[in-house]
């Protein structure tokens, strides 16, 4: 029997039948099918046209596929408008059915495709809401976009963190736990596992705490599919690493009854272990869903586009070797190399790694000290591992110069907001060590910053702020990483005399 909670949720995306006048009261029905069985939910009004969700919930009726007589009733006995409310369900029901039985038959042309179908993020997070998730947390993806925009434009602040990285939105997720007793919702890609690998296992698991979190995870790199590079192996082993961690999980079905039965599912695991379980979200789950809220760009209105910043770095360092963060940063790197024939030898794309680029050209500025090293970092990038700014102010290579690109949001994964915008990146740099700071944003300014930069003694940070977006034709990288890799080297070996 299923709670009246949720045939309440689960009513909001039924399809509705038309409205009746039955006993004074007017009716609106409407049929659900979830999983084996078929539901009639029933909404009534008084004259003034008033609703009650529980005479929705409590309406509801299940019946066999085949039959169009109601084989059981949920209405509450105890609760003599709502059983009236079921009564009134009958009756329409049955004039509906004498209806049709009348009518001349129908001949239907057979279907020859299937169509693709898609889940609606509203409907899925009315089901959500329906078992008691109100909170979430968690990084974007670009394979869970429209959800996560659903996410950030519906739910209220104070329950939605977009958090720094993986492991901080679980942790976060832990504690509304122990605060509420609800069981919250986290969403990550899922090269993120390995961010809350520790937490996952030492906090949340029920040989740990036994916290329940529903875990959302975009399932890039699925099986059978082709994907960018990094993503392959992490899509190969994603099912067995949560295996190994005891995580149960089923893979999201892209309509409203299938989103339906796994959830149940979920939340009956819930109830019995106390524990994390886990949805794989495939690519074009979701209906698409546009982001409403955006935020106002950052600094000056003649701010330029990440690429045009990238060209005029280049024209300021065409010769030193630049580390690129993931994301837009390394595409627009590749093709700008390209368009000006120019080779990508001193380039390392980190096309993966989120987070781990700054410290990929620290390591670098290490063993290279006799040539200038960059790092282009993001805003998204840079919060999620800040740690590796006090590394680069503790070990304090001179040649290392870290440029980071602000365009306060996620670009390559929705547009939603890093949190960047407040957040006094170059007082954090010269807090954790680095000789010189400073932050432009104007046009105008960034050619004499990036030559102070060049002149300046390192370790050195400079901020520069963006307008977000991205040219609608960007391309991707038409060699393989290997090469990258292969090429990067031999530019770096030879510059050692090997």
């Amino acid at each position: 029997m299923l709670s009246k909670r949720l045939l309440a949720a689960a009513a909001h995306i039924a399809p509705q039948l038309p409205q009746r006048t039955c006993g004074g009261l007017q009716v609106q029905t409407s049929q659900l099918a979830l999983g084996r069985a078929r539901y009639v939910l029933t909404k009534t009004g008084g004259g003034n046209g008033t609703n009650s969700a529980d005479v929705l919930a409590a309406g509801a009726r299940r019946a066999g596929y085949g039959t169009s007589n109601a084989a059981e009733s949920v209405a509450d006995a105890e609760d003599a408008q709502l059983a009236a409310a079921a009564a009134v369900a009958e009756a329409s029901a049955a004039a509906a059915n004498a209806a049709t039985s009348s009518r001349a038959p129908h001949t239907y042309q057979p279907m020859h495709e299937t169509l693709p179908t898609y889940l609606n993020p509203a409907h899925f997070h009315v089901l959500i809401r329906g078992h008691g998730t109100t909170f979430f947390a968690g990084v974007p993806d670009s394979l869970l976009k429209d959800d996560c925009s659903y996410i950030t434009d519906h739910v209220p602040t104070e329950d939605h963190v977009l958090a720094a990285n993986e492991g901080t939105a679980l942790d976060l997720a832990a504690g509304h736990h122990l605060a509420t007793g609800c069981v919250p919702c986290v969403y990550l890609q899922n090269s993120g596992l390995g961010n809350v690998v520790n937490p996952l296992l030492s906090l949340c698991s029920s040989k740990a705490y036994s916290i329940p979190v529903l875990l959302l995870i975009g399932w890039r790199g699925e099986l059978c599919l082709k994907d960018e590079p990094q993503h392959t192996l992490q899509g190969k082993v994603t099912p067995s690493l949560l295996h190994e961690m005891s995580v149960p999980y089923e893979i999201l079905p892209d309509y409203s009854d299938g989103a339906f039965a796994v959830l149940q599912k979920a939340y009956s695991h819930f109830k019995t272990e106390s524990a994390p379980f886990a949805l794989l979200i495939k690519k074009n789950t979701f209906e698409k869903y546009s982001l409403v809220k955006r935020l106002e760009p950052l600094g000056a209105p003649d701010m330029l586009h990440r690429e045009e910043i990238l060209e005029r770095i280049l024209a300021y360092f065409p010769e030193d070797p630049l580390v690129t963060t993931t994301g837009f940063t390394s595409r627009e790197m590749f093709e700008l190399r390209a368009e000006r024939g120019e080779s990508h030898s001193l380039d390392f794309l980190t096309v993966g790694s989120m987070g781990h680029c700054s410290s990929i050209a620290l390591g670098v500025a290490l063993a290279q000290r006799q040539r200038q090293v960059l790092c282009l970092d993001g805003d998204g990038a840079a919060i999620m591992h800040m740690g590796s700014f006090v590394t680069a102010g503790t070990t304090a290579p001179a040649n290392f110069k870290h440029i980071l690109i602000n365009n306060a949001v996620h670009d390559s994964v929705g547009g939603q907001p890093t949190g960047a915008t407040n957040i006094d990146f170059p007082a954090i740099a010269r807090a954790c060590g680095y000789r010189s700071v400073a932050c432009v944003a104007s046009e105008d300014c960034i050619g004499p910053a990036l030559q102070t930069l060049r002149e300046q003694e390192g370790p050195c940070f400079l901020e520069i702020r963006a307008s977000p977006g991205a040219r609608a034709d960007l391309g991707r990288p038409t060699t393989s990483t290997h090469q990258n890799k292969s090429d990067f080297m031999k530019t770096m070996l030879g510059n050692v005399g090997r």
